[in-house]
Protein backbone atom coordinates (compact mmCIF):
# COMPACT_ATOMS: atom_id res chain seq x y z
CA UNK A 1 0.00 0.00 0.00
CA UNK A 2 2.89 2.55 0.51
CA UNK A 3 4.60 1.90 -2.32
CA UNK A 4 1.70 1.92 -3.99
CA UNK A 5 0.29 5.59 -2.83
CA UNK A 6 3.62 6.91 -2.75
CA UNK A 7 4.09 5.77 -6.79
CA UNK A 8 0.57 7.42 -7.48
CA UNK A 9 1.55 10.85 -6.10
CA UNK A 10 3.81 11.98 -8.92
CA UNK A 11 0.81 11.48 -11.14
CA UNK A 12 -2.09 13.56 -9.13
CA UNK A 13 -3.02 17.24 -10.80
CA UNK A 14 -3.30 18.63 -7.28
CA UNK A 15 0.70 18.73 -6.04
CA UNK A 16 2.00 16.51 -3.52
CA UNK A 17 3.04 19.29 -0.91
CA UNK A 18 6.61 18.72 0.39
CA UNK A 19 7.79 20.62 3.40
CA UNK A 20 10.88 22.63 2.85
CA UNK A 21 13.53 22.08 4.47
CA UNK A 22 12.27 18.68 5.97
CA UNK A 23 11.19 18.42 9.99
CA UNK A 24 10.46 22.09 9.67
CA UNK A 25 7.76 21.66 13.07
CA UNK A 26 5.10 22.86 14.26
CA UNK A 27 3.67 22.80 10.49
CA UNK A 28 0.54 24.84 9.56
CA UNK A 29 -0.67 24.98 5.87
CA UNK A 30 -3.79 25.85 4.03
CA UNK A 31 -5.32 22.29 2.31
CA UNK A 32 -5.57 22.97 -1.28
CA UNK A 33 -9.44 23.20 -1.89
CA UNK A 34 -10.69 21.76 1.46
CA UNK A 35 -11.44 18.11 1.81
CA UNK A 36 -13.82 15.96 -0.12
CA UNK A 37 -15.33 12.32 0.71
CA UNK A 38 -12.68 10.11 -0.32
CA UNK A 39 -9.67 12.48 -0.51
CA UNK A 40 -6.45 11.37 1.40
CA UNK A 41 -4.08 12.96 3.59
CA UNK A 42 0.11 11.33 3.25
CA UNK A 43 2.41 12.35 6.31
CA UNK A 44 5.70 10.87 5.59
CA UNK A 45 8.76 11.06 8.38
CA UNK A 46 10.63 9.05 11.44
CA UNK A 47 9.77 8.56 14.52
CA UNK A 48 12.91 10.30 16.98
CA UNK A 49 14.15 8.72 20.11
CA UNK A 50 12.29 11.48 22.37
CA UNK A 51 8.58 11.14 20.40
CA UNK A 52 5.79 13.09 20.48
CA UNK A 53 3.06 14.50 17.77
CA UNK A 54 -0.10 15.33 16.95
CA UNK A 55 -1.93 15.94 13.76
CA UNK A 56 -4.58 18.34 13.46
CA UNK A 57 -7.24 18.82 10.90
CA UNK A 58 -9.07 22.42 11.35
CA UNK A 59 -11.26 25.01 10.55
CA UNK A 60 -8.76 27.98 9.85
CA UNK A 61 -5.79 28.34 11.89
CA UNK A 62 -7.08 31.26 14.35
CA UNK A 63 -5.14 30.95 17.65
CA UNK A 64 -7.21 33.49 19.44
CA UNK A 65 -10.02 32.34 19.91
CA UNK A 66 -8.76 28.83 18.97
CA UNK A 67 -9.82 27.03 15.11
CA UNK A 68 -12.22 24.37 14.89
CA UNK A 69 -10.73 21.12 15.08
CA UNK A 70 -12.10 18.32 13.66
CA UNK A 71 -9.60 15.62 14.13
CA UNK A 72 -7.25 15.89 16.65
CA UNK A 73 -4.80 12.84 16.43
CA UNK A 74 -2.12 11.79 19.08
CA UNK A 75 0.12 9.50 19.64
CA UNK A 76 1.40 9.03 23.78
CA UNK A 77 4.78 7.13 23.51
CA UNK A 78 4.84 7.95 27.60
CA UNK A 79 3.24 6.01 30.14
CA UNK A 80 0.95 3.58 28.06
CA UNK A 81 1.22 3.41 24.45
CA UNK A 82 -1.93 5.08 22.90
CA UNK A 83 -3.15 7.11 20.48
CA UNK A 84 -5.82 9.50 21.11
CA UNK A 85 -8.37 11.59 18.97
CA UNK A 86 -10.77 14.01 19.59
CA UNK A 87 -12.34 17.33 18.24
CA UNK A 88 -12.37 20.65 19.43
CA UNK A 89 -15.79 22.95 18.89
CA UNK A 90 -16.16 26.86 20.12
CA UNK A 91 -12.63 26.16 22.33
CA UNK A 92 -14.53 23.09 24.31
CA UNK A 93 -12.64 19.57 23.77
CA UNK A 94 -15.40 16.70 23.40
CA UNK A 95 -14.51 13.46 24.42
CA UNK A 96 -11.76 11.30 24.01
CA UNK A 97 -11.63 8.49 21.41
CA UNK A 98 -8.38 6.21 23.36
CA UNK A 99 -6.62 3.23 21.17
CA UNK A 100 -4.78 1.33 23.27
CA UNK A 101 -1.98 0.23 20.72
CA UNK A 102 0.75 2.46 19.36
CA UNK A 103 2.10 1.24 15.42
CA UNK A 104 4.74 4.13 15.68
CA UNK A 105 8.27 2.92 16.90
CA UNK A 106 11.21 5.02 18.02
CA UNK A 107 13.73 5.48 14.86
CA UNK A 108 11.47 4.15 12.60
CA UNK A 109 10.28 5.59 9.17
CA UNK A 110 6.66 5.76 8.84
CA UNK A 111 3.60 6.77 6.54
CA UNK A 112 0.23 7.88 7.90
CA UNK A 113 -2.36 8.17 5.73
CA UNK A 114 -6.24 9.58 6.60
CA UNK A 115 -8.60 8.35 4.29
CA UNK A 116 -11.76 10.93 3.91
CA UNK A 117 -15.15 9.23 3.72
CA UNK A 118 -18.56 11.08 4.68
CA UNK A 119 -19.02 10.51 7.92
CA UNK A 120 -15.91 9.28 9.10
CA UNK A 121 -11.94 9.74 8.65
CA UNK A 122 -9.98 6.70 8.60
CA UNK A 123 -6.57 6.05 9.52
CA UNK A 124 -3.80 3.99 8.60
CA UNK A 125 -0.04 3.74 9.33
CA UNK A 126 2.39 1.85 7.37
CA UNK A 127 0.02 0.26 5.21
CA UNK A 128 -2.41 -1.16 7.93
CA UNK A 129 -5.84 0.30 9.06
CA UNK A 130 -5.47 1.47 12.57
CA UNK A 131 -9.03 3.73 13.44
CA UNK A 132 -12.17 5.46 12.82
CA UNK A 133 -13.13 8.43 13.98
CA UNK A 134 -16.54 9.90 13.03
CA UNK A 135 -17.08 13.39 11.93
CA UNK A 136 -18.30 15.99 14.79
CA UNK A 137 -17.49 18.60 12.92
CA UNK A 138 -19.06 19.41 8.78
CA UNK A 139 -16.64 18.21 6.70
CA UNK A 140 -16.62 20.99 4.57
CA UNK A 141 -15.44 23.84 6.87
CA UNK A 142 -11.86 21.37 7.23
CA UNK A 143 -9.40 23.48 5.27
CA UNK A 144 -6.33 23.64 7.21
CA UNK A 145 -3.53 21.04 7.94
CA UNK A 146 -0.98 21.23 10.91
CA UNK A 147 1.28 18.54 12.68
CA UNK A 148 3.62 19.36 16.03
CA UNK A 149 5.59 18.16 18.87
CA UNK A 150 8.61 16.11 18.41
CA UNK A 151 8.78 13.88 15.35
CA UNK A 152 10.47 14.05 11.61
CA UNK A 153 8.59 15.07 9.20
CA UNK A 154 9.75 14.26 5.62
CA UNK A 155 6.51 14.94 3.37
CA UNK A 156 3.08 16.24 3.78
CA UNK A 157 0.87 15.16 0.23
CA UNK A 158 -2.77 15.31 -0.62
CA UNK A 159 -4.14 13.01 -3.09
CA UNK A 160 -7.71 14.21 -4.63
CA UNK A 161 -11.02 12.11 -4.74
CA UNK A 162 -11.38 8.68 -5.94
CA UNK A 163 -13.08 10.41 -9.07
CA UNK A 164 -15.46 6.76 -9.38
CA UNK A 165 -19.21 7.08 -7.87
CA UNK A 166 -20.32 3.65 -7.47
CA UNK A 167 -24.32 4.07 -8.92
CA UNK A 168 -25.17 1.19 -6.20
CA UNK A 169 -23.08 2.89 -3.48
CA UNK A 170 -21.25 -0.16 -2.48
CA UNK A 171 -19.25 -3.07 -4.61
CA UNK A 172 -21.19 -5.60 -5.13
CA UNK A 173 -21.20 -7.06 -8.40
CA UNK A 174 -22.06 -6.63 -10.91
CA UNK A 175 -20.39 -3.13 -10.06
CA UNK A 176 -21.16 -0.10 -12.31
CA UNK A 177 -19.12 3.27 -11.27
CA UNK A 178 -19.25 6.69 -13.22
CA UNK A 179 -15.61 8.46 -13.90
CA UNK A 180 -17.05 12.38 -13.63
CA UNK A 181 -14.95 13.59 -16.04
CA UNK A 182 -13.74 10.90 -18.21
CA UNK A 183 -10.69 9.81 -18.95
CA UNK A 184 -7.27 12.06 -19.08
CA UNK A 185 -3.28 11.08 -19.80
CA UNK A 186 -1.66 10.09 -16.65
CA UNK A 187 -4.63 9.03 -14.71
CA UNK A 188 -5.15 5.73 -12.97
CA UNK A 189 -7.59 3.30 -12.14
CA UNK A 190 -7.11 0.44 -9.13
CA UNK A 191 -8.88 -2.61 -8.88
CA UNK A 192 -8.32 -4.65 -6.05
CA UNK A 193 -10.13 -7.89 -5.31
CA UNK A 194 -10.42 -11.39 -4.47
CA UNK A 195 -11.05 -14.32 -7.33
CA UNK A 196 -13.61 -16.70 -6.55
CA UNK A 197 -13.06 -20.43 -5.57
CA UNK A 198 -14.75 -21.69 -8.59
CA UNK A 199 -13.90 -19.07 -10.84
CA UNK A 200 -14.79 -19.05 -14.81
CA UNK A 201 -13.73 -15.59 -16.20
CA UNK A 202 -14.76 -11.74 -15.19
CA UNK A 203 -14.87 -8.66 -16.91
CA UNK A 204 -13.42 -5.23 -16.92
CA UNK A 205 -14.73 -2.61 -19.13
CA UNK A 206 -14.16 1.02 -19.69
CA UNK A 207 -16.91 2.24 -22.17
CA UNK A 208 -19.09 5.43 -23.40
CA UNK A 209 -22.67 5.70 -20.88
CA UNK A 210 -24.41 7.26 -23.54
CA UNK A 211 -23.24 4.35 -26.14
CA UNK A 212 -22.72 1.32 -26.29
CA UNK A 213 -19.16 1.86 -27.46
CA UNK A 214 -16.24 0.07 -24.98
CA UNK A 215 -12.76 1.71 -25.25
CA UNK A 216 -11.75 -1.06 -23.17
CA UNK A 217 -12.64 -5.02 -22.91
CA UNK A 218 -10.56 -6.86 -20.21
CA UNK A 219 -11.97 -10.78 -19.90
CA UNK A 220 -9.85 -13.27 -18.05
CA UNK A 221 -10.51 -16.84 -18.66
CA UNK A 222 -9.48 -18.81 -15.19
CA UNK A 223 -10.04 -21.66 -16.89
CA UNK A 224 -8.39 -21.25 -20.03
CA UNK A 225 -5.81 -19.05 -19.34
CA UNK A 226 -6.43 -16.81 -21.51
CA UNK A 227 -6.41 -13.18 -21.09
CA UNK A 228 -8.42 -11.36 -23.64
CA UNK A 229 -8.09 -7.36 -24.62
CA UNK A 230 -10.58 -5.98 -27.44
CA UNK A 231 -12.68 -2.90 -27.99
CA UNK A 232 -16.56 -2.49 -28.86
CA UNK A 233 -17.29 0.44 -31.35
CA UNK A 234 -20.30 1.19 -33.55
CA UNK A 235 -21.41 -1.91 -32.76
CA UNK A 236 -18.69 -3.96 -33.34
CA UNK A 237 -15.93 -6.05 -32.33
CA UNK A 238 -12.31 -5.49 -32.95
CA UNK A 239 -9.41 -7.35 -33.12
CA UNK A 240 -8.67 -9.44 -29.98
CA UNK A 241 -5.72 -9.18 -27.97
CA UNK A 242 -4.41 -12.35 -26.35
CA UNK A 243 -0.21 -12.07 -26.40
CA UNK A 244 0.54 -13.12 -22.43
CA UNK A 245 3.93 -12.99 -20.55
CA UNK A 246 2.19 -14.85 -17.90
CA UNK A 247 -1.41 -15.63 -16.52
CA UNK A 248 -1.74 -13.52 -13.11
CA UNK A 249 -5.04 -15.26 -11.96
CA UNK A 250 -5.78 -18.01 -9.38
CA UNK A 251 -8.79 -19.41 -7.91
CA UNK A 252 -9.73 -17.84 -4.31
CA UNK A 253 -6.21 -15.46 -4.52
CA UNK A 254 -5.96 -11.80 -3.90
CA UNK A 255 -5.30 -9.66 -6.74
CA UNK A 256 -4.56 -5.90 -7.67
CA UNK A 257 -4.83 -4.58 -11.42
CA UNK A 258 -3.64 -1.28 -12.14
CA UNK A 259 -4.52 0.45 -15.22
CA UNK A 260 -2.44 3.78 -16.43
CA UNK A 261 -3.95 5.89 -19.18
CA UNK A 262 -1.37 7.10 -21.12
CA UNK A 263 -1.45 9.46 -24.66
CA UNK A 264 -1.47 6.68 -27.21
CA UNK A 265 -2.46 3.97 -25.10
CA UNK A 266 -3.33 1.79 -21.87
CA UNK A 267 -0.62 -0.19 -19.28
CA UNK A 268 -1.91 -2.56 -17.35
CA UNK A 269 -0.13 -4.11 -14.25
CA UNK A 270 -1.51 -6.95 -12.15
CA UNK A 271 0.20 -7.73 -8.21
CA UNK A 272 3.31 -5.11 -9.32
CA UNK A 273 4.11 -6.41 -12.88
CA UNK A 274 3.89 -5.44 -16.14
CA UNK A 275 1.32 -7.44 -18.38
CA UNK A 276 0.46 -5.50 -21.29
CA UNK A 277 -0.28 -2.40 -23.66
CA UNK A 278 -3.48 -1.96 -24.96
CA UNK A 279 -3.08 1.29 -28.02
CA UNK A 280 -6.35 3.57 -27.72
CA UNK A 281 -9.13 2.78 -30.17
CA UNK A 282 -10.78 5.74 -28.76
CA UNK A 283 -9.21 8.87 -29.09
CA UNK A 284 -11.80 11.32 -26.97
CA UNK A 285 -10.11 10.02 -23.53
CA UNK A 286 -12.62 12.36 -22.02
CA UNK A 287 -15.94 10.20 -23.55
CA UNK A 288 -15.06 7.44 -21.27
CA UNK A 289 -17.29 7.85 -18.17
CA UNK A 290 -18.03 4.59 -17.20
CA UNK A 291 -16.34 1.68 -15.18
CA UNK A 292 -18.18 -1.82 -15.87
CA UNK A 293 -16.71 -4.88 -13.19
CA UNK A 294 -18.70 -8.76 -13.45
CA UNK A 295 -17.98 -12.14 -13.51
CA UNK A 296 -16.46 -14.51 -10.94
CA UNK A 297 -14.70 -12.34 -8.20
CA UNK A 298 -15.36 -10.11 -4.95
CA UNK A 299 -14.29 -6.61 -5.21
CA UNK A 300 -12.23 -4.93 -2.34
CA UNK A 301 -11.58 -1.06 -3.50
CA UNK A 302 -12.08 0.56 -6.85
CA UNK A 303 -10.41 4.18 -7.19
CA UNK A 304 -9.18 6.27 -10.20
CA UNK A 305 -6.12 8.27 -9.57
Amino acid sequence: MCRCICHVIRFTQRAFTVISPPQVIPYTGPIPGGLHPGEIIIIQGTVPPDADRQIDLSSGCSTKPRSDVALHFSPRFKGSPRVVCNSLLQESWGQEETLHQLPYKCGAPFETIVLVRRDVFKVAVNGNHLLSYKHRIPLNRVDTFSISGKVRVHAVGYIPTSAIYSESGDLSIPYKGSLLKGLSPGQHITIKGQVSVYPHSFTVNLCNSRTENIALHLNPRMKSGVFIRNSYLSETWGQEERELPFFPFSSGEYFEILILCQPHQFKLAVNGSHLFEFRHRVQDLSSIDQLEIMGDLDLTDVKLW
